[in-house]
């Protein structure tokens, strides 16, 4: 009888205790993408190379992105995003963050996944909007979250007052177009601390 008190009490204290695990963002394994279009026609994908983030046990998750960190695999368009378009001097970071609820993601068994809507708070270069997503969220083997876009969110640039950049990025480049609407899409591993 004794033994059996005490598993159910390890049992009850092992899953408390991942009720309220704390996660950080694992950078080499989690990526954040989006896409540029030029010339109406021409797409390209774009990534960011140093992520930082967490979900604190209270649900609130924040992800911190580097913009100085872009990476579009030509150095000279690099610069000019960072200068023109970022103006990462000014705004280095771009800052995303929301509420997960921690009570749903406890029920998840390795494998499991689940479907969350939820508000995306974005700050960047100065301006914050909240952006509603729908995010694919899976326990995976070694306790860790498998944080994914189901769709591409899709980023204005008006909205973040990037429009001059991209304008200035237009006549640097010598395009007749580059849009102002940008998909954005990420897969994040969050590893239990």
């Amino acid at each position: 009888m004794q033994i059996r008190k005490l598993c159910i009490l390890v049992c009850l204290i092992m899953f408390v205790a991942s009720a309220q695990a704390e996660y950080q963002l694992d950078n080499d394994s989690s990526i954040l993408n989006f896409i540029s279009v030029k010339k109406n026609k021409i797409a390209e994908t774009h990534s960011f190379g140093q992520l930082a983030g967490a979900v604190q046990n209270t649900g609130d998750a924040s992800i911190t992105i580097s913009l100085v960190s872009v990476n579009t695999n030509i150095e000279i368009r690099d610069e000019r995003l960072r200068k023109f378009l970022f103006e990462t001097d000014i705004f280095p970071k771009a800052v995303v963050s929301t509420k997960l609820d921690m009570n749903q993601l406890s029920t998840l068994h390795s494998g499991d996944a689940i479907i969350l809507q939820v508000p995306l708070s974005i700050n960047l270069h100065g301006k914050t909007k909240v952006l509603d997503a729908r995010l694919r969220v899976v326990r995976l083997r070694d306790n860790s979250l498998l944080v994914t876009t189901v769709k591409p969110i899709l980023l204005n640039g008006f909205d973040f007052d990037l429009a001059d950049g991209i304008q200035k990025l237009m006549e640097l480049a010598k395009l007749p177009s580059i849009s102002t609407a940008v998909p954005v899409s990420f897969s994040l591993v969050f590893k239990e601390q």
